[in-house]
């Protein structure tokens, strides 16, 4: 049984020993959401119990209600996005100095490899003068609503273990993801839609379903994707020939089963699985709903660059699907975009990425400001670790003018909610391979989203199997407090 340790935001073990073992199909995934409002609205059932909301108290004033986490799989590379570095095109094809790589091994190219220069023009933008390559001519029109931090850095340099790192908080799989953790810390907002929802677009992720597992924690907080085609949710449509009535019909008589070895046993968790059944009802409404965008204007629709069709189709609709998430109380929501893995052109990998990115990103931004949302939503957007400032060229893998992976610095930038915009945090050496200045790890950013919601990092925390576990691990980490507004 997964026991809270001295942590007053976690709900009693009973409950949450039974959502970790029950399977109630398509409820299992809704028990976040039904936990956080009543089940008597439209489309309960007669007899079921309404119950008050358990968004639970945080553990000091929060600035965000919720998160919408950008993750951009593969690892974009800093250096032709955000880092601009003269420096590397003074020396474009010269090996990098030993000085600068010192024992450093990589896994496609050697040691003397040489030097790969920028392969976009930079200049600055808004009152800020961040810096920006002109791959991102929509976030430049918005880049004084974010903040950047050019010292990231991860301890994992191949991409599922890095993946699983920043999601979760360790290189192996079975942790809660983030998501989880708020859900499981923090409760729902969300009447009749999961706590923890994930939007994947651009092809395959690397650390697959564990990087929105519940892990240990009850399976009620796990991520519960949105389909890229069919239904959002796996059964949320009736068959053929099943109809709402028949539905209803059925889950009045499982109810009244329930209810009536509840009065024999006398076991508050069977209350808790008729909600269930119930909360997925629900759903099989407000899903649909959810994703037609019918009832979004033109003009936004033109500004994030979406169809109508299909919510799932695109990075660009899955930004708008990430605000009319927003809107509904849904607690984290985990946008997925893949294929920034240029070992090879990176100029044109980066080119295609950010056509398909860069628009919805500050349509996001830019949507959630003007419906007075971004001040409680913390947007976040980065990838696993960032780029090398060598070339990675190889004629028996194909591979030319691009760049391998390197843990030791990257970019990434927040906006919203708890975050002061216009910084420019960290800086790198002058090839933008090692930090020089105010680095900020992988946990003190998830201690800083954390923070961003009203919880500490370290008093969030379960006890499992005998180790006091929690989001950043056992080491010292901080919130990046030059960040906070």
């Amino acid at each position: 049984m997964v026991k809270a340790m001295n942590n007053p935001l976690l709900p009693d073990p009973t409950r949450r020993h039974f959502f970790q073992d029950c399977g109630v199909g398509l409820g299992k995934m809704a028990l976040a959401s039904l936990i956080a409002g009543g089940a008597s609205d439209a489309f309960a059932g007669p007899d079921v119990q309404s119950q008050s909301s358990a968004v639970r108290p945080t553990h000091f004033p929060a600035k965000a209600k919720r998160v919408i986490f950008l993750f951009m799989a593969g690892a974009p590379s800093q250096l032709d996005l955000f880092d601009n570095k003269p420096k590397l095109a003074e020396l474009a094809g010269q090996p990098i100095p030993p000085s600068v790589i010192g024992n450093q091994r990589y896994a496609f190219i050697q040691p003397d490899a040489a030097v790969l220069g920028p392969q976009f023009p930079f200049a600055k933008y808004g009152e800020s003068g961040v810096e920006l390559s002109d791959r991102l001519p929509f976030l430049s029109k918005v880049v004084d609503d974010i903040s950047l931090v050019k010292s990231c850095t991860t301890d994992l340099f191949n991409h599922a273990p890095a993946q699983l790192l920043f999601n979760t908080g360790n290189q192996l799989p079975g942790r809660p993801s983030m998501g989880a953790w708020l859900s499981y810390g923090l409760g729902s907002e969300a009447n009749d839609l999961p706590s923890f929802v994930v939007l994947k677009s651009g092809g395959s992720l690397s650390g697959g379903a564990a990087m929105w597992s519940s892990g240990f924690l009850p399976s009620s907080h796990q991520g519960v994707p949105f389909r890229e085609s069919g239904d959002p949710i796996l059964n949320v449509t009736n068959p053929a020939g099943f109809d709402t009535q028949a539905q209803r019909d059925s889950l009045d008589l499982i109810r009244k089963m329930n209810q009536k070895r509840q009065s024999v046993v006398f076991d508050p968790e069977i209350e808790t699985r008729i909600r269930s059944y119930e909360m997925a009802y629900r759903m099989q409404t407000r899903a649909p709903e959810l994703m037609d965008f019918q009832s979004e204007s033109a003009e936004t629709l033109a500004m994030y660059g979406a169809e109508p069709g299909n919510a799932s189709k695109s990075f660009a609709n899955h930004c708008l699907l990430a605000r009319r998430l927003a809107e509904r109380g849904v607690r984290f929501i985990q946008v997925y975009h893949s294929g920034w893995d240029h070992h090879s052109n990176v100029a044109g990998g980066l080119t295609s990425q950010c056509a398909a990115t860069d628009q919805g990103c500050a349509a996001l931004i830019q949507d959630l400001k003007q419906r007075g949302l971004l001040d409680e939503t913390l947007v976040v957007w980065g990838g696993e670790f960032g780029r090398t400032p060598m070339v990675e060229s190889s004629a028996a893998l194909g591979r030319s003018m691009g760049r391998d992976h390197h843990p030791q610095a990257f970019t990434m930038w927040f906006s919203g909610g708890g975050i002061k915009p216009g910084v420019t945090l960290g800086a790198t050496d002058e090839l933008g391979f090692n930090i020089t200045e105010r680095p900020v790890h992988v946990h003190d950013i998830q201690a800083t989203i954390l923070h961003c919601l009203g919880l500490d990092h370290q008093r969030l925390s379960v006890n499992f199997r005998g180790l006091n576990v929690k989001l950043t691990g056992v080491e010292a980490h901080h919130v990046v407090k030059e960040l906070l507004a």
